[in-house]
């Protein structure tokens, strides 16, 4: 299962939070495609990933909309 999470116009750190509260709902290699517009996004997930065990599939920006794709561990 896929969930896409707009978090577009929040800043740090709304959208780790709301993703956070999004992965916890989810199982076990389910995706959530998050999109962002705060520019500190990609670095911010890099290290949630890190630290939680999540894996960060994909991370591209366009138009300045970040669509950072995580898979649930």
């Amino acid at each position: 299962m896929t969930q896409t999470l707009d978090v577009t116009g929040l800043k740090c750190p709304m959208p780790i939070l709301r993703a956070k509260k999004a992965l916890a709902q989810m199982q076990t290699d389910e995706v959530l495609t998050v999109l962002a517009t705060d520019p500190g996004a990609p670095g911010d997930f890099e290290a949630f990933c890190r630290q939680t065990g999540h894996v960060l599939l994909e991370s591209t920006e366009s138009e300045g909309v970040f669509t950072l794709v995580l898979k649930h561990k």
